[in-house]
């Protein structure tokens, strides 16, 4: 038996809880892997509080990340001991996922964990800091130097925007910092946000073409702010976007990418091919502060983990949640 967040949908309601699973109900996978620390990301939430339809399948045992040991293997790249982490691959949504003792999985979905990063550290990047790190790496594909301007970083205080302000400080870039959260500016300043911005200065229905300010971007949150965010890059600026928290639509016009050759960077981390995937955690055991994962992240165990999901849709957590799976 093993404790796990199981999702369960019926004619009675959505409703999440912890439960004693037997190995027997795991779905199949060639590799069984004994789960020591997950996280709890904005997909998780969703998951857990039934706000989207992020679950395919019930139930359903949530959780996009997770790093562990390998228990059993029919897999040719992986043997028992292995320490092991995956992110995304449709895990937490059409396969039991990582907020639970045990994880059976595609071996193809596993990376080996870094030997940089402890599983809690690795959690404490997760998909979110992973994702991140997507976002550098494709603002320097494109071009984006540190010499080139101001970048600015969106929903700076959630998972993605932590960890992208302090990648892109550390790699000598000028960060500039927008929350909605006023209140943890000197948390953004630590990480090495040069400025912190109000939100709000970018809610609102924009111009098509503003003031050129940005060499580049990381935006998290869609909508009408990656909209005003397009319209105020330099000349060949690059906008990477990876998030929805401010809603799906993009109320844009063409004018930044004819007039300034702006470029949008669609950056996915679920379905992201293997190689791109070791680059990127190769880059973060290289490039990424260690010292900075304790003002990111916090830990907590999968019954807070539950409590603290409507209050992460809700804009209320800062950073990163590990979820350590055995209390």
């Amino acid at each position: 038996m093993f404790q796990a967040l199981l999702i369960e949908k019926d004619d009675t309601g959505y409703r999440a809880a912890v439960r004693s699973l037997d190995d027997a109900q795991l779905p199949p996978g060639d590799v069984t892997v004994r789960v020591s620390h997950s996280t709890l990301n904005y997909k998780d939430a969703l998951a857990l509080t039934g706000k989207a339809p992020v679950v395919r399948k019930f139930p359903m045992v949530p959780g996009i990340d997770l790093a562990g040991v390998v228990e059993s293997s029919a897999h040719p790249d992986y043997q028992p001991g292995d320490a092991v982490l995956l992110n995304g691959w449709g895990v937490g949504e059409t396969h039991w996922g990582g907020l639970a003792q045990k994880a059976r999985l595609q071996g193809d979905w596993l990376i080996p964990l870094p030997a940089a990063f402890t599983p809690q550290q690795a959690m404490a990047i997760g998909t979110a800091g992973y994702t991140a790190m997507l976002c550098v790496m494709a603002l320097e594909r494109y071009g984006v130097r540190p010499a080139d301007g101001e970048v600015l970083v969106t929903g700076a205080a959630g998972g993605v925007g932590s960890v992208a302000v302090a990648l892109l400080a550390r790699l000598g870039y000028t960060v500039v910092a927008a929350t909605g959260r006023p209140h943890d500016a000197a948390y953004l300043q630590r990480l090495g946000a040069a400025e912190v911005l109000d939100r709000a200065q970018f809610t609102g229905p924009g111009k098509p073409l503003g003031k050129e300010r940005w060499a580049g971007a990381v935006d998290v949150v869609g909508s009408q702010v990656l909209a005003n965010v397009c319209a105020t890059m330099k000349y060949r600026g690059v906008v990477t976007a990876c998030g929805l928290a401010g809603g799906m639509d993009l109320p844009a016009t063409v004018a930044p990418f004819i007039l300034r050759g702006v470029t949008l960077a669609g950056i996915d981390s679920v379905m992201c091919p293997r190689a791109d995937r070791l680059q990127a955690w190769q880059r973060l055991a290289s490039d990424l502060d260690l010292d900075r994962l304790g003002d990111i992240s916090r830990t907590v165990g999968l019954q807070e983990a539950l409590v603290l999901a409507p209050q992460l849709l809700s804009g209320q957590v800062r950073g990163r949640i590990v979820v350590d799976v055995n209390p």
